[in-house]
């Protein structure tokens, strides 16, 4: 069977439309549910909580913009992903969350099996919040670690947090993906980040758009990508300030690294010598 996607941002939901997702959920005929902005009477929304719970098919959910907002809905969303097993991806952008509304979640995402992909920017967290997250960073024996994090415009976050958060990530972290734009990280975050990108083994793109990052983080960035064989491939510096040249010698390292890495896997009988040599061409 082919599975759906049901995209509706902006709308008013009335009860038959409401209806009619419960029972796509129901049916296990949906893959993608996207509420983005949506205006859901709080009945409505319990009854969609329900029908999640015990939906299979379901891999994506997006609540962004408000429409998990209140402790009641965050309390009905907790309750539907202890019961459900099978949710990869949950958008949580811009909703009103905060430090207490994460800790009541964090039972549930603790002990889900399957979930890999959070976005959880602009949901007015701070340190406590980050120090949350960070346990969920390590595959454990009843769930697999995380891959992408979305960590945007959660501006009460201090240089404590992002320490936290770097320090769970070169540890033992299975992350791929990280977005943290238009956060205050500065130079100091952006030291203790570089630490990070140094030390993970899996880490390919990290988002720090208009984080307040100067001229000295983005060199202390370029020195981590030039020396450290990173698996870094796309690094986002736009809106810092960080020089226009410094960025393009940072894309010109990430790409003369993408395409050495290409050419290795082309050529596997290259001797271990000859990669050594190219690893500090940059």
């Amino acid at each position: 069977m082919l599975l759906g996607t049901l995209q509706i941002s902006g709308e008013e939901l009335r009860e038959a439309e409401v209806k009619g997702i419960c029972e796509s959920l129901n049916d296990n005929s949906i893959r993608i549910l996207s509420l983005r902005c949506c205006r859901i009477h709080d009945d409505d929304f319990k009854k969609l909580m329900e029908s999640l719970k015990e939906c299979e098919s379901l891999a994506q959910l997006n609540l962004n913009l408000g429409v998990c907002n209140g402790k009641h809905r965050i309390k009905w969303l907790s309750e539907a992903l202890v019961a459900n097993k099978y949710l990869v991806s949950l958008f949580l952008h811009g909703t009103s969350l905060g430090d207490e509304g994460l800790e009541c979640l964090m039972p549930a995402l603790q002990t889900h099996p399957k979930l890999q992909s959070l976005d959880f920017g602009d949901c007015q967290l701070g340190d406590d919040g980050i120090r949350q997250l960070c346990t969920l960073l390590p595959s454990s024996e009843v769930r697999n670690g995380l891959i992408e994090l979305t960590l945007s415009a959660n501006s009460n976050v201090s240089p404590q947090g992002w320490t936290q958060l770097a320090i769970a990530i070169a540890a033992n972290s299975q992350l791929r993906s990280l977005y943290l734009d238009y956060n205050n990280i500065g130079d100091y975050g952006a030291g203790v980040l570089s630490v990070a990108l140094a030390a993970s083994s899996t880490l390919e793109r990290v988002d720090l758009e208009g984080c307040g990052v100067g001229e000295k983080g983005g060199e202390v960035f370029f020195a981590v990508i030039a020396n450290y064989p990173t698996k870094i491939q796309e690094l986002v510096l736009f809106e810092n300030n960080v020089s226009a040249e410094l960025i393009g010698q940072i894309n010109d390292c990430l790409n003369h690294k993408s395409q050495e890495s290409a050419e290795e896997q082309e050529s596997p009988e290259k001797s271990q010598e000859e990669n050594h040599t190219n690893d500090v061409a940059c």
